[in-house]
């Protein structure tokens, strides 16, 4: 029977800035189940970074949570995250339970200190761990990141080492006090196409030796299509589509989640072929406009889309899509005819890529 460990419902998030209230997030509910890995895509902008720092406790001073709840299960036991301390959430989650890779590893790590001083500090401090403990548990971590020669690369400095080497270490601080859930930010974006590969992997193989649950932040449906059980698509601060990974891909529903799909380069594809892309930009969350946010780049859009926000539609037990297409009331209206066809070739070809 699948476990979950996070239950996010009805989490509404705002920003106080000059130019008015940002409401970055809006009503989000999602859920993450033990070993598993749930990503959320979109656009920049979309809510999907501000989500999960809302997990981690991390605000900014202009900040409001205006309304929702965490809830991280451990065993028998469950605490809504949103009801504690900065101070409560440092010392009893970030870390031991929660634990978050950022995109950029040189923005994670001291420049002044060693890579080990800096793997051991969290066990130390968490874990109540010896001098000693802490750097032969440091060196294991590091061989299971992949790194050669660890008690050597423990004396070294961050500068000293290469980009996909950082973030190992970075993956490695992340995982130092055993946690349940592993978050990653965009973490291959500042690294190359072999390296990226290489890390998604990384990743994967621990997963599947610490049965930890993880969450990726990307605009990068490629790594989606690698690395996710369930895919929540978000536009403009609200989740527009969720499902299994086989739903998103196979039986998309949402037009942006069209939009999304279609524009993924396509190696197969003729080479007078244009890319798609999704017209028009992201709306201002200052002023959204009325109805549903996506509707002015929708070519798909009802008179309906211009005038209320849709409800979140049940498709099966496992997908979601919040769009008035799926109104019993609404004409019938297809994927795009090139979208379907790219399906197809990909079910034939038994993956999810193009």
């Amino acid at each position: 029977m699948r476990e979950k460990t996070l239950t996010i419902r009805d989490l509404t998030v705002s920003f106080q800035t000059g130019a008015g209230t940002v409401r970055a997030v809006r009503g989000v509910d999602l859920d993450l189940y033990r070993g598993e890995t749930l990503a959320i895509v979109g656009e920049s902008g979309s809510g999907k970074s501000v989500t999960v720092k809302a997990v981690m406790g991390i605000a900014s001073s202009n900040q409001t949570i205006e309304a929702g709840s965490i809830f991280y299960h451990s065993g028998e036991e469950e605490r809504d995250l949103l009801k504690l301390s900065r101070r409560e959430m440092r010392r009893q989650i970030n870390g031991t339970h929660i634990s978050m890779v950022f995109q950029d590893p040189m923005t994670s790590l001291d420049p002044t200190m060693t890579i080990g001083t800096q793997l051991m500090e969290g066990m130390r401090r968490h874990l109540r761990y010896t001098k000693t403990q802490a750097r032969a548990r440091a060196v294991e971590l590091l061989e299971l990141v992949g790194i050669t020669d660890a008690s050597k690369r423990m004396k070294n400095y961050p500068h000293q080492l290469s980009g996909g080497m950082r973030q190992r270490v970075v993956i490695a601080i992340a995982l130092s006090c055993g946690p349940d859930i592993l978050i990653c930010d965009e973490p291959t974006t500042a690294l190359d196409v072999t390296i990226q590969a290489k890390i998604l992997e990384l990743i994967q193989d621990i997963q599947r030796k610490t049965g930890i649950s993880v969450i990726y932040i990307t605009h990068d449906l490629g790594v989606v299509a690698k690395v996710a059980d369930y895919v929540a698509v978000m536009y403009a601060g609200r989740v527009v589509e969720k499902g299994t990974a086989e739903d998103i891909f196979y039986d998309p529903r949402h037009p942006y989640t069209w939009g999304l799909l279609s524009s993924m380069p396509d190696l197969s594809a003729r080479g007078d072929e244009p890319l798609y892309t999704i017209p028009g930009s992201p709306p201002n969350m200052v002023d959204l406009p009325a109805g549903d946010p996506f509707a002015p780049r929708n070519r798909f859009a009802l008179e309906a889309d211009f005038k209320a926000e849709p409800p979140e539609y049940q498709i099966s037990s496992t997908h979601y899509a919040a769009t008035w297409l799926l109104d019993e009331r609404s004409p019938k209206v297809d994927m795009p005819e090139p979208l379907r066809r790219r399906i197809e070739a990909m079910k034939q070809g038994g993956g999810r890529r193009g």
